[in-house]
């Protein structure tokens, strides 16, 4: 066994040291631990097992990095004067995103700040991650307060904004996608309980608390959305120019369903259906959309696949009713959607009860919604009543939250809608960080969404694990790929999320490798990289 030497400059950093060690192959490594002490001094202590193929080396103790090292640059010193930007800056940092558990200045919600110090004036701009951000107006508050705060500032203006709509992976979209944020499947896979009207409900819910809105009934063979709303205009138009079809207005969410093409259902069979299907959803001028809410048509078949292919759905919404029968159909479509990687974020449970002289009556039985829940893991459940005015809304094509947007109805819809923009956002912050190159480390970190997992590997190690018909014959399973033809310094150009389950990495020699996240976290790891955070 060989020791590996403690670094003999108090300038090395971490990454110079571990790769200045005499090694054989790729490292692999486990835990790390890093301590930071002192003001503006640091020092890293680990009990590190690396190997390198065969061979192990123990790294039993690691030199403190001095004041020295701090005053070289390997960890800031504390500054002591700070400017008026920072004092506002840090002020902010006082305001935690409940969702992203982060202050909003490492968000990057900050913008456009401006400071007179002279005449005690600041100004900025909190740019959230949707319109409809349930906290927006606590934000505002609470940035008002801390900024006004400090000894020299008289006046504070703060101005709310929302960051553009444009979804995480827009490259890989057809153009009328590309300007929408989030894409949201209301489903069920079993007709008749209510999916529809979750869907239509739902997405008037968030066009209520300020988002910019759409719908798209995927259901050809019996679409409800005509008679669901009102449209003024009711049948589909297309632009001859563009061949592309512009969807139809209610209250200020836009419609798109078979229903509004002039020929009531469909009569077909199921190819032509799915190409009907992605002609409507992939060739309309949706313009920015921050939610495209998917009613999708009961089962698992073609149709749902196909959905789920041609866009990226950001998360699901699962409706059911309180029934034995209802939980076997959902509970296909809740693993149809694991499959796909598609996150399912609550669960709705359509007439599950009525109130009648004092009491609440559950005339279809209990438990499907939560037998739901704990099966598969799903944060939320909803309840929704039977009630007569719910079920009329409908028929009247004026929908419930927009008819009493302060009944009961209306407020459980609100919880809904507050929970899909709260999941959105925590799903499109994990998708987008889930894996990045750390060019200073020459290493590729990845933690993976809904684990707490974060590990790192060689860029060369991913390269050389490809598994695509470039790398791998299809028929023999031999390897085409050889360990030799990779450089080990090999870096890469661009790393892109696609969708739910893995990323799109681009080369140096122009190979595109789609790596899965399964597949990464089977992959051999690197040294965890050293997080320095003051004591």
């Amino acid at each position: 066994m060989t020791l590996l030497q403690a670094p003999s400059s108090p300038t090395l950093t971490f990454h110079q040291y571990c790769t200045s060690q005499p090694k054989a192959g790729l490292y692999v490594a486990e835990k790390s631990f890093i301590q930071s002490t002192l003001s503006g001094s640091c020092f890293l202590s680990s009990q590190r097992q690396v190997k390198a193929l065969n061979f192990s080396y123990t790294c039993s103790s690691l030199s403190s990095f001095t004041a020295k090292a701090a005053s070289n640059g390997a960890c800031a010193p504390s500054v002591s004067g700070q400017t008026a930007e920072s004092e506002v800056l840090k002020a902010l940092s006082q305001i935690i995103d409940p969702d992203f558990g982060t202050d909003i200045v490492s968000c990057g919600f900050v913008k456009d700040l401006l400071v007179d110090e002279n005449l005690g004036e600041v100004s900025f701009r909190l740019e959230l991650t949707t319109p409809a951000c349930p906290i927006k107006d606590m934000f505002e508050q609470k940035a008002n307060e801390v900024v006004a705060e400090l000894p020299w500032v008289k006046k504070v203006n703060v101005t709310m904004s929302a960051q553009p709509a444009k979804p995480i992976y827009a490259g890989q979209l057809p153009a009328g996608l590309q300007t929408i944020s989030n894409i949201i499947a209301v489903s069920s896979c079993k007709g008749g309980v209510g999916k529809s009207t979750v869907a239509v409900n739902l997405a008037y819910t968030l066009a209520d608390m300020g988002a910019r809105v759409g719908i798209f009934d995927a259901d050809v063979y019996g679409p409800s959305l005509p008679t669901m709303v009102s449209p003024e205009n009711r049948i589909l138009e297309m632009n001859a120019e563009k061949r592309t079809i512009i969807p139809t207005e209610y209250m200020g969410v836009k419609l798109v369903s078979f229903g509004f093409a002039g020929q009531g259902r469909a009569i077909m069979r199921g190819p032509m259906v799915s190409g009907v299907i992605n002609q409507l959803l992939t060739t309309t001028e949706w313009g920015e959309l921050d939610y495209l809410v998917i009613d999708m048509p009961p089962g698992t078949g073609d149709i749902q696949l196909t959905l789920c292919q041609v866009v990226p759905l950001t998360a699901a919404v699962i409706v059911t009713t309180p029934q034995k029968l209802a939980f076997i159909d959902v509970a296909k479509g809740v693993r149809m959607f694991s499959k796909l990687k598609v996150p399912c974020v609550a669960v709705v449970e359509n007439m599950c009860h009525f109130d009648a002289d004092g009491k609440r009556y559950y005339p279809f039985g209990r438990g499907s919604g939560s037998q739901v829940v704990q099966q598969f893991g799903i944060p939320h459940l909803f309840d929704l009543p039977i009630q007569p005015a719910l079920s009329a809304s409908g028929d009247s094509g004026i929908p419930e939250v927009v008819a009493d947007p302060q009944g009961e109805v209306s407020r459980t819809f609100q919880e809904l809608g507050v929970c899909v923009v709260q999941q959105c956002a925590k799903i499109r912050q994990q998708v987008s960080t889930a894996v990045s190159y750390d060019r200073s480390f020459k290493a590729i970190k990845v933690k993976v969404p809904d684990s707490d997992e974060e590990f790192y590997l060689h860029p060369a190690t991913v390269r050389r694990n490809d598994r695509s018909a470039q790398s791998v014959d299809e028929w023999s399973g031999e390897q085409k790929l050889q360990y030799s033809d990779i450089p080990d310094d090999i870096e890469p150009e661009e790393i892109r999320p696609l969708g739910n389950y893995a990323v799109e990495i681009t080369w140096p020699d122009g190979f595109n490798q789609i790596a899965p996240y399964d597949q990464l976290q089977m992959m051999e790891r690197l040294v965890e990289v050293p997080q320095l955070t003051p004591a």
